[in-house]
């Protein structure tokens, strides 16, 4: 319940703000002259530019969503083997790891996009480049992520669950990773906020998301300050939303723990 009134003064400040800067212009504190008409609600071309950046919400939510659960479940693969007794995955899981968290994402997206045709004959679409660089990227740090919270677990609930009979993976998927989960949310929810603002970066290969709409207006509106503000409050307001949700998920999990 706490959450709801920060957000709300968070956008309050940012309002104000927005407001004082209108201001500050309007009464020569500075030579910049707003132009928010361009996405006046009361005409027919404000409409039309609000609907125009607002059509990117779609591609930016499904790509990033499409590549957390790819990063997901590849990440915990990486995670078991760098676990496992056996030294050869060891090291393929750190390899792994180095490799991935060393590359920056755009140099990345831009080698899948343009070096896998060339490499293997394979093309993919801008969407599933994006999703596929961006899973890449994250699944090392996912990797890591799991591998901590998968360690954190007493040894003694392991113990249990051996003495039960259960097979390695009934351990791991009935007792170590649903208490690994609840250790290991938080940063879980850090790594979606990562891929949403991340997501932006595919932009440049043409993926029609909020970035590339708002660079599309701004060329043929060309007020770049009222376009990438908006922007920034769409934005905001996205990881604001899974922030919230994140959060909620874990007083569940907690209020679940406690029962």
């Amino acid at each position: 319940m706490a959450v709801r009134p920060k957000i709300g003064l968070l956008c309050l400040g940012l309002a104000l703000a927005l407001l004082g800067g209108c201001a500050a212009a309007s009464s020569g504190g500075s030579s910049y002259t707003w132009g928010w008409y361009i996405f006046n609600p009361l005409q027919d071309k404000g409409v039309s530019n609000l609907r125009f950046l607002a059509g990117g919400l779609a591609d930016t939510v499904l790509v990033s969503l499409c590549a957390i659960v790819v990063s997901v479940g590849l990440g915990l693969l990486v995670a078991m083997a760098g676990l496992s007794s056996r030294r050869w995955l060891k090291r393929l899981s750190r390899v792994y790891v180095e490799v991935f968290r060393a590359i920056p994402l755009l140099v990345l997206l831009l080698w899948v996009f343009y070096g896998l045709p060339v490499v293997i004959g394979l093309q993919l679409s801008v969407f599933a480049t994006g999703v596929l660089a961006m899973a890449l990227s994250d699944s090392a740090f996912e990797a890591e992520i799991f591998r901590a919270g998968i360690q954190s677990v007493p040894q003694g609930q392991v113990e249990a669950a051996k003495s039960l009979g259960l097979s390695w993976a009934l351990q791991m998927r009935l007792v170590v990773i649903p208490q690994a989960v609840k250790v290991i949310l938080p940063a879980l929810g850090n790594q979606f906020v990562y891929v949403l603002k991340m997501s932006s970066l595919i932009s440049v290969i043409g993926l029609s998301e909020l970035t590339r709409r708002a660079n599309e207006l701004n060329v043929s509106e060309y007020r770049p300050l009222e376009i990438y503000t908006l922007l920034v409050v769409e934005y905001l307001a996205l990881i604001l939303l899974v922030s919230y949700g994140v959060r909620r998920l874990e007083r569940k999990l907690s209020t679940l723990g406690q029962t």
